[in-house]
C-alpha cells in the first residue's frame, strides 16, 4: 500500500476515490518517562522516551487507517495529515487520514 501526503502517486493514475481512512491512538504519559523528562529538562536535550513514545503512536495510527483503506480495497492513501490533540491532562490523540484511491493499472 501506497502511503503519501502528494494528492497523487509518480507514475500512477487514480481511477477511483474510495473515501476518507483514519486511525487514531490516544496515549497517555507515564511516571517514570516524567521523571526522566524532569531531569532532561534540568540538564536540556531531547526526551528519548516522548519521542519513542510518539513514534509508536503515529505507526499505530498510520497501521490502523492502512486496515482500513485495505478493506475498502485501496491501492494507495494520498493527501495523508497527521493532527495530535490535547485530550485530559497527561493524555494526547495521534490522528492521521487521507484519502483511499484505487489506482489504474498499466
Amino acid at each position: 500500500m501506497i502511503i503519501t501526503p502528494a494528492a497523487s502517486v509518480a507514475g500512477q493514475r487514480v481511477s477511483e476515490t474510495l473515501g476518507l481512512v483514519r486511525g487514531n491512538t490516544i496515549r497517555a504519559r507515564h511516571l517514570g518517562k516524567d521523571i526522566v523528562a524532569v531531569l532532561k529538562n534540568i540538564v536540556g536535550g531531547e526526551i528519548e522516551e516522548y519521542t519513542r513514545m510518539m513514534a509508536q503512536a503515529r505507526e499505530q495510527a498510520t497501521g490502523r487507517m492502512t486496515t482500513q483503506a485495505a478493506a475498502l480495497g485501496a491501492d494507495a492513501v494520498t493527501d495523508v495529515r497527521f493532527t495530535t490533540s490535547y485530550v485530559m491532562g497527561g493524555a494526547a490523540e495521534i490522528l492521521v487520514f487521507g484519502n483511499a484511491v484505487k489506482l489504474e493499472i498499466a
